[in-house]
């Protein structure tokens, strides 16, 4: 792919804890997630509706929770089954409800990817079924492992029940003020719907190779000035790209400076004069433009609200643990902590 339009991430905005950077995608889906992480701020680029990407959820590893019996049939329609092991449609809901919102989204954008939790989930609870049928749990190094395990799930579901913000936070009045602060990373940048024919032709190769190249271009050139020249037709027969050289709609702020100074000039439907870059010759036509806008509340409030939600609950778990800490003052032994390092754990087998 020629580099005539470099696809550079846009500006990320820094958000405090009741700012926000414009939020246009989801993040990726860990299926393996069983209890989810303290929330984190998060800096997204903006991205223009239209050049919105989407995102492909990945599917980290194989479903942790799984129940206490791997074979056991649980109520509801069985929608998989390997050998005796079964998932019901009541067994993919209770693992849907452990998700987060932004998880569900993901999973409710692309259903694909219920097929995979599924797969996991069935993988999980086969390689339960050797763990039990080895006993392989009840090795003391093990099973002082999996007491840990369930100990740090269990704070973390505890912390996340305690730092739940109100059901009513927040409120149209904060949002709008969120809004309000944040308008300016709200913008989007102009853009412009380009397709172009691509010559290759480093600025490196020797003689031959470059005169072949220019010979190509002219060619190319008297056809595109031809009465009637289709520029897609010509694409598709002479320069490099495919699909008629459609780069579809692209972000002012992501087009090369080479290449915006010409684009910047056309009109609607113009074709560019050739433009030499260090890879070959580029020529644009410029099927339309969008102007530059600032995205309504309405287009952002599911964000917004998922976003100061999410740092109201960082705020308030914080909150309660300084708390706890000063209720319950510490005292650590520097000369014992020292020396941990020093002996090695138990290897586990």
């Amino acid at each position: 792919m020629s580099n005539a339009v470099s696809m550079l991430p846009l500006k990320r905005v820094a958000m405090s804890a009741t700012c926000l950077a414009a939020i246009l995608s989801l993040p990726a889906l860990a299926i393996a997630q069983t209890a989810q992480p303290a929330p984190r701020q998060v800096q997204a680029p903006a991205k223009s509706r239209a050049a919105q990407q989407q995102p492909q959820a990945a599917i980290a590893s194989p479903v942790a929770a799984a129940p206490a019996s791997a074979t056991s049939k649980a109520p509801g329609e069985i929608i998989a089954r390997v050998g005796t092991t079964e998932v019901s449609a009541d067994d993919l809901r209770a693992y849907i409800m452990t998700l987060g919102a932004r998880e569900q989204a993901a999973l409710a954008q692309d259903p694909a990817l219920l097929s995979q939790a599924v797969r996991l989930i069935l993988a999980n609870r086969l390689v339960l079924q050797e763990v039990l049928a080895k006993k392989w749990d009840q090795q003391p190094a093990v099973a002082a492992q999996l007491d840990r395990v369930r100990e740090s799930a269990a704070v973390e579901l505890y912390l996340q029940s305690v730092s739940t913000p109100p059901a009513n936070y927040p409120s149209d009045d904060e949002l709008q003020k969120a809004y309000d602060a944040n308008r300016s990373a709200l913008l989007v940048p102009r853009q412009f719907q380009l397709a172009q024919i691509f010559i290759a032709s480093p600025k490196d190769a020797d003689k031959s190779a470059e005169d072949k190249a220019k010979k190509a271009l002219d060619d190319i050139q008297r056809k595109l000035k031809t009465p009637g020249a289709d520029f897609t037709a010509i694409a598709n027969a002479e320069g490099e790209a495919k699909n008629g050289g459609e780069l579809g709609w692209v972000v002012e702020t992501q087009i090369r400076p080479e290449i915006k100074a010409q684009v910047m000039g056309l009109a609607k439907g113009a074709v560019s004069e050739p433009i030499r870059l260090d890879d070959g010759w580029h020529i644009l036509k410029l099927s339309d433009t969008k102007a530059s806008y600032t995205r309504t509340l309405p287009e952002v409030r599911e964000q917004f609200v998922q976003q100061m939600r999410a740092e109201r609950a960082a705020v308030l778990r914080r909150t309660y643990l300084a708390e706890l800490l000063k209720q319950h003052p510490s005292a650590i032994n520097e000369i014992a902590l020292s020396k941990v390092l020093a002996t090695p754990a138990p290897a586990t087998r």
